[in-house]
């Protein structure tokens, strides 16, 4: 299956022919899209080709834009910082890409960030997660879209801490994403009166977790919080449950969590585990009208995510028509003017920082009695808004943000 990705993440493209004659206002008569995705990596299933797909599917909906075509291009970032800002800046300089999307892994996403800012163009940050992206390292060029570690740390971490756990050890990613989500979420604990025993920094696609596990649970803490994602993640929970960390009075907190990790994982390993997530198939009409389309193509439901590359695309495609533009500036100014509505966000805002602001739920994994049908894995524990969820400006270190 990865292979096959692989081999196709250079040549997928998609186009929807002109509308009318090329306009002045586009410098090619072409808007182009890069997705740059995990194709080969521990984020391929929750990302990869299915965030292809739905950036397919987002224009394909969208339709013609009068004066240029739409493309879509794609490639493969390969978690290595270096060939994503080698691919962006390729694309910028000589595919003539406009905007770059969903980029999981933080820290090809602060690379990008700032090959974007250099050559003026734009990017939407769907998949990465550092909060980073909108605080110190953030840039008028780019957007950082769906989720972020402080939405993930004030989400789930203050759902943990109010239900009484308050001792912490994090098992943690040692990357620029790992980093971000034990800092973000240590000082949701620390804030609530709880402690931080310690924490080990793990390589990613490390194979066996046993020797962390074992500091972990020899610590004192209750809770042993995993800040890590895609397999990394998938890897932990499996080890954890052997090495009966839960019989042994320790609460699993996975702080970053898919679909698809709980489809591969089954509901007998990840019951009662609480996450965060923007998005969930099975939420509403229009979430279920989405995820019946894409299951259809992909025999999978989409991520969050999945989900929120097609929002991206979709939010930039009526900004570039709306400014009759596809030059940075003039559609940057859109999307932030925009109110943000999908099947996912209704009334969200881009604000001046970048981040774009929508409601994040918490969610509880089935039991596997009470789940009803494949796929049927989350029942919703909270709702909270959006403004509450993610970094008040005020706190925020970007220096775009004008300071009361």
């Amino acid at each position: 299956m990865k292979k096959t990705m692989l081999a196709a993440a250079c040549a997928v493209a998609i186009a929807l022919p002109l509308a009318g004659a090329r306009a002045q206002s586009y410098s090619d008569g072409v808007v182009k899209i890069g997705i740059l995705t995990d194709l080969s990596g521990q984020l391929s299933d929750s990302t990869g080709a299915g965030s292809i797909l739905a950036a397919e599917m987002a224009v394909a909906d969208f339709g013609p834009i009068e004066g240029a075509k739409v493309e879509i291009i794609s490639a493969d970032h390969q978690n290595k910082a270096d060939i994503g800002a080698a691919t962006a800046r390729k694309w910028y300089e000589v595919d003539g890409v406009d905007a770059i999307m969903d980029v999981p892994n933080s820290a090809v996403a602060l690379a990008v960030q700032q090959i974007t800012r250099e050559k003026d163009r734009i990017a939407i940050f769907s998949s990465p997660a550092s909060s980073d992206l909108t605080s110190k390292a953030c840039s008028p060029n780019g957007i950082h879209w769906t989720y972020d570690t402080y939405a993930l740390a004030h989400v789930t971490g203050d759902a943990v801490v109010a239900s009484g756990l308050k001792n912490w050890f994090f098992l943690t990613s040692d990357y620029a994403f790992g980093h971000a989500l034990e800092r973000d979420t240590g000082a949701v604990v620390q804030t609530a009166g709880g402690k931080v025993y310690g924490s080990v920094r793990m390589p990613a696609n490390a194979p066996d977790f046993s020797s962390f596990l074992l500091q972990a649970q020899s610590s004192k803490a209750e809770v042993v919080a995993l800040a890590t994602a895609g397999l990394d993640t998938q890897n932990a929970i499996k080890q954890a449950a052997e090495f009966g960390l839960a019989e042994s009075g320790k609460t699993i907190a996975a702080l970053l969590l898919a679909d698809t990790e709980v489809h591969a994982l089954g509901l007998k390993a990840t019951q009662g585990i609480r996450l965060t997530a923007p998005f969930y198939w099975d939420m509403n009409d229009g979430t279920r009208a989405f995820a019946k389309r894409f299951y259809e193509k992909r025999k999978a439901m989409p991520t969050f995510y999945q989900a929120g590359v097609y929002g991206a695309v979709t939010h930039y495609l009526k900004a570039v028509k709306a400014a009759k533009t596809d030059a940075a500036g003039p559609v940057m100014a859109k999307m932030k003017d925009t109110p943000v509505n999908d099947f996912m966000t209704k009334d969200g805002k881009v604000r001046e920082d970048g981040r774009a602001i929508r409601d994040m739920y918490l969610f509880q994994v089935k039991t596997p009695a009470e789940s009803k049908a494949p796929w049927d894995y989350y029942k919703l524990a909270a709702t909270v808004p959006g403004d509450r969820a993610f970094r008040p400006l005020a706190e925020s270190e970007c220096p775009l943000v004008k300071k009361m």
